[in-house]
């Protein structure tokens, strides 16, 4: 099961980022988690079908309305067996 890992860059966090993830992956049918980072990203780690993978990085690109996304840097990770989608704390 393909992962991946993102940080994503811009005006990210008290935009309700974390809870558009959290539902957009599990609409898509994916594992994994999101959360704030201190230096102002959000940080995510989603699995699943490759497709519905790709399909989530290209909406996280807008994320929520408020959201004003600039850059996602996005990394392979090794395979996780994950139970769900949800939040963690910030790091």
């Amino acid at each position: 099961m393909p992962a991946k890992h993102l940080a994503v860059h811009g005006r990210v966090q008290g935009v309700w980022y974390r809870g558009w993830a959290v539902e957009t992956a599990r609409a898509l049918g994916l594992t994994g988690w999101v959360r704030n980072r201190g230096d102002g990203t959000v940080e995510a780690v989603v699995a699943g079908d490759a497709a519905a993978v790709s399909r989530f990085i290209a909406e996280a690109h807008c994320g929520p309305a408020a959201a004003r996304v600039t850059a996602i840097d996005v990394s392979d990770c090794p395979p996780q067996d994950f139970d769900g989608f949800g939040q963690r704390p910030t790091a």
